[in-house]
């Protein structure tokens, strides 16, 4: 007699189970087996071994590998609700980026330069296909090889406008055959950047450019960076560089930053804030970066002393046949009510430094008003204001005031609304789980001996990464530990609109990051991360009602072939994105962390696909 059980499963499945059915109740069957009898258990381990990636590396455990077994079998019993075959992009979108449309965004009416601006919910551009690596496409050099050599294939610059690009590029960069070779910051010349360098810090009252640091300096805003190589002799110096700039369709200067491994995000001074907190950077940095800072009533200046801290320097390089003009003039009454102090002027550089005194707006005549309220962004890319914010903040803090280190002290961290002994608790948490990643994931992601066939093993440190993008960062404790444990990455800290807002202490900790709706594609080019972490998100986005699949496909676009994804969350969302993730050809794994909790580990590869 068929039982209730059956009955259930009928109604499911039909008369019939299908024979995925069957495999999955014998299969679990071992599983138990595998659960409650050692003897059985390691027998089984012995013969999948051989068909299995070991990540362990002596760390894997029976259960473990039980629980990875059950879940693989589990994703093929819903194959009726697999996707189609995910199909490649064309090769129009090698590098594309969502929500920039020039030609869309005329059509619906934007115009005085917004038409360049990030528009995402005119119309979807979305396509749930993977975005193929140009042919002659290589893995990126290891750092800090990597800082100085890129291959020519993987970014969007032909031989034709490199040599249109003017005398200033040709001597940043050589390009040479399948390759683009920088200036070594050893060399005997670094294309005057080092003196350039040297040059602004003695404008502030330095000895050279080493006192940065000591001088309270530690983030820049590098606004229309080039080709990155002012940041990267700043970032020799343990600074922390963030090169911004439009989005360009060729050429661009942040892809070009971003392979070489140095920080970089797409952003406009048109006609909305960045999606930077108030007082976030010690020093905003333009040369020749084409912004007439006069225009629109100073709105471009006030957004810059909105993102500079008390005491902070807003350095301008630009020819001086414009600046002397009547520009400067406009230029210098904006500033003075601004209360910024012009402290220095060689030649075609000009310093100004904000000021420390929160009650110099209200004594100056005539000058820019304060904010009403305190506007800090809650919102994703909030209008450009016109008054000045961040006066009445708890966080205003001159920079000279603050120690070179990248720790608060317990009053800092309290002005945040956090008790200290949570700001330490999620640190000595971090730096634990930073150590089990190092242990889990050798040789994998990291290694003190990489094995990649055909390489050398590469200079100290190491590790096979670079650019690190941490998707619900927090309090940045992932960013903290690796400083603290000497490895040579940077991270990109996000942190979700509508999620508690982090990003004040991110920044005051000497970090960098953006706010970020990930419900929309992220403001980067395709193949510019290693390495992309998130805790907690897939929770976030499935109480958001976002897409699931439409984060993966976005995952997949901005992360570099043979990159990797770690995912820490529920066993719920763990398990979809799983699913989800061997769809888009991803390799995954699942880890049980062995703490008693429903949190699991999904860790991915991307692989090297062309076709």
């Amino acid at each position: 007699m068929r039982g209730p059980w059956f009955k259930k499963l009928s109604q499911v499945f039909g008369p019939r189970p299908p024979r995925t059915l069957l495999i999955l109740c014998v299969v679990c069957g071992f599983v138990l087996i595998a659960l409650l009898g050692p003897s059985t258990s390691r027998d089984i381990d012995r013969i999948t071994s051989t068909a299995r990636l070991d990540i362990y590396s002596g760390y894997r455990r029976l259960k473990e590998q039980a629980t990875s077994d059950y879940l693989e079998l589990r994703s093929l019993s819903f194959g009726a609700n697999r996707l189609k075959d995910v199909p490649l992009c064309n090769k129009e979108r090698e590098n594309f980026v969502p929500c920039y449309n020039v030609s869309r965004n005329l059509l619906w009416g934007f115009k005085d330069g917004e038409e360049f601006d990030r528009h995402c919910g005119i119309s979807s551009d979305r396509q749930n296909c993977l975005i193929r690596p140009p042919y002659n496409y290589k893995a990126p050099l290891s750092w800090p090889a990597g800082r100085d050599i890129i291959w020519s294939a993987n970014v969007k610059i032909t031989k034709d406008q490199f040599l249109s690009s003017g005398s200033m590029t040709k001597r940043l960069m050589l390009l040479e055959e399948n390759q683009i070779a920088f200036h070594s910051e050893d060399g005997l010349v670094f294309d005057g950047v080092k003196d350039y360098s040297r040059q602004i810090a003695e404008m502030i009252g330095l000895a050279s450019d080493s006192e940065f640091l000591q001088a309270g300096v530690r983030t820049i805003l590098d606004i229309g960076c080039g080709f990155g190589s002012f940041g990267a002799h700043l970032l020799s110096l343990k600074l922390m560089v963030v090169c911004m700039a439009a989005y360009e369709s060729t050429g661009s200067q942040v892809q070009l930053s971003l392979e070489r491994g140095l920080p970089a995000v797409i952003g406009n001074f048109i006609s909305k804030q960045l999606p930077f907190p108030s007082l976030s950077y010690d020093m905003v940095h333009c040369a020749q970066c084409g912004i007439i800072w006069e225009s629109k009533d100073g709105m471009f200046l006030i957004e810059v002393d909105r993102l500079l801290k008390p005491g902070g320097y807003f350095v301008l390089t630009s020819p001086t046949n414009r600046v002397l003009g009547g520009s400067l003039r406009r230029i210098e009454v904006f500033t003075q009510n601004l209360c910024w102090n012009l402290l220095a002027q060689q030649e075609e550089t000009f310093v100004w430094q904000k000021t420390a005194d929160a009650h110099c707006y209200s004594s100056k005549l005539g000058a820019i008003t304060t904010c009403e309220e305190e506007r800090e962004i809650t919102s994703y890319y909030q209008p450009l204001a016109s008054c000045i914010s961040g006066t009445v903040s708890q966080r205003w803090i001159p920079i000279q005031n603050r120690s070179s280190s990248f720790a608060l002290n317990c009053t800092e961290v309290e002005i945040h609304g956090i008790l200290h002994e949570e700001y330490l608790e999620d640190l000595d948490y971090w730096k634990s789980v930073l150590r089990n990643y190092w242990s889990l994931l050798t040789p994998l992601i990291f290694s003190d001996h990489p094995k990649r066939p055909g390489e050398e093993d590469p200079l100290p440190p190491y590790n096979m990464i670079r650019n690190v993008l941490d998707m619900n960062a927090h309090y940045g404790g992932l960013n903290a530990a690796f400083l603290e444990a000497r490895k040579s990455v940077w991270v990109m800290n996000v942190v979700p609109i509508r999620k508690p807002n982090t990003l004040p202490l991110i920044t005051d900790r000497g970090f960098v990051g953006v706010f970020h709706d990930w419900c929309e594609p992220f403001p980067t080019y395709p193949r510019t991360y290693d390495m992309l972490h998130a805790n907690g998100l897939l929770s976030h986005l499935e109480s958001e009602g976002c897409s699931l699949i439409d984060l993966l496909f976005e995952m997949d676009r901005i992360l570099r072939p043979e990159g990797w994804i770690v995912l820490s969350d529920k066993l719920g969302p763990i398990e979809k994105a799983r699913m989800l993730a061997t769809e888009i050809r991803w390799e995954a794994r699942v880890i049980d962390l062995q703490n008693g909790s429903d949190q699991r580990l999904l860790v991915c590869q991307k692989p090297f696909v062309r076709k």
